[in-house]
């Protein structure tokens, strides 16, 4: 089940969501996703594990057709006030997705696996319910904030405390496990140290999108391919001894029957 956010731990989640690492982020997600994923206008997503909508918001301005599901009903509270009608909402599992086999176009977790149990089983219930693309976005723990975020919880931070942090290797074995040798695209992003940017006065164009597995904020979509297999059953039933072949009994019928000639 993992960690179903209360009032306490979202009030620590949107105090994170407001640090500069965050906002970082946010910045730079979006030519992120567009990259990897490739939406197109009118396609339906799901956000698993949406939190307060603020994705969600994103995706509709893109133009999809856009669906949230959350264990909370905290969070998807703020979700509605938030986006209103835009958005289709659900209370359920990542790991048992109230929605039908290929309901959507995409699919996506974004932060969200970092709080799950079982990250494989949600892998598994996205790609059920997404027949193009899966995406995934977490904290990189081979970053430098994500050992600091590691620390923090070793030290009893709320929300940290409950949360597990992958590496790029770890994902893609993740998503092999999940959906077998798909195509696996993936990009990070950057994020400089905020005092390493007030004293070095650096743009902030430094925070951009590369292909470090070192980067603060890793992306990875899966491109799912449906493969069929044939289940072989032994057969129990003996089949019975073959009788003589059609062309046999032609012979044979042919052999028997008197010729006409000597009947005079």
């Amino acid at each position: 089940m993992g960690l179903i956010f209360d009032q306490t731990t979202l009030d620590f989640y949107d105090s994170w969501r407001k640090s500069h690492q965050n906002r970082t982020i946010e910045r730079s997600i979006e030519p992120l996703l567009v990259s990897l994923l490739d939406p197109r206008p009118g396609e339906r997503v799901l956000d698993i594990g949406c939190g307060t909508g603020t994705h969600l918001i994103m995706f509709s301005k893109m133009g999809l057709d856009v669906s949230g599901v959350d264990a909370s009903p905290e969070v998807l509270a703020k979700a509605r006030a938030r986006l209103g009608h835009k958005s289709n909402f659900k209370i359920g599992m990542a790991e048992d997705l109230p929605f039908d086999d290929n309901e959507f176009d995409l699919a996506v977790l974004i932060n969200a696996m970092e709080f799950m149990d079982n990250p494989l089983s949600a892998l598994r219930e996205a790609g059920r319910v997404a027949r193009k693309k899966v995406f995934i976005g977490v904290l990189n723990s081979f970053s430098w904030n994500g050992f600091l975020k590691t620390v923090q919880g070793y030290f009893g931070d709320p929300l940290f405390g409950q949360a597990k942090l992958y590496n790029l290797w770890q994902l893609k074995s993740l998503l092999k496990l999940a959906y077998g040798p798909v195509p696996i695209s993936w990009q990070c992003i950057r994020v400089t140290p905020s005092f390493i940017e007030d004293n070095f006065f650096l743009n902030r164009d430094t925070n951009k999108c590369n292909r470090s597995p070192f980067g603060f904020f890793l992306g990875l979509s899966a491109t799912l391919v449906y493969h069929y297999e044939t289940n072989n059953l032994p057969l129990k039933v003996k089949l019975k001894t073959a009788g003589p072949s059609l062309m046999r009994l032609k012979t044979l019928e042919k052999t028997d029957t008197p010729n006409r000639c000597d009947s005079h």
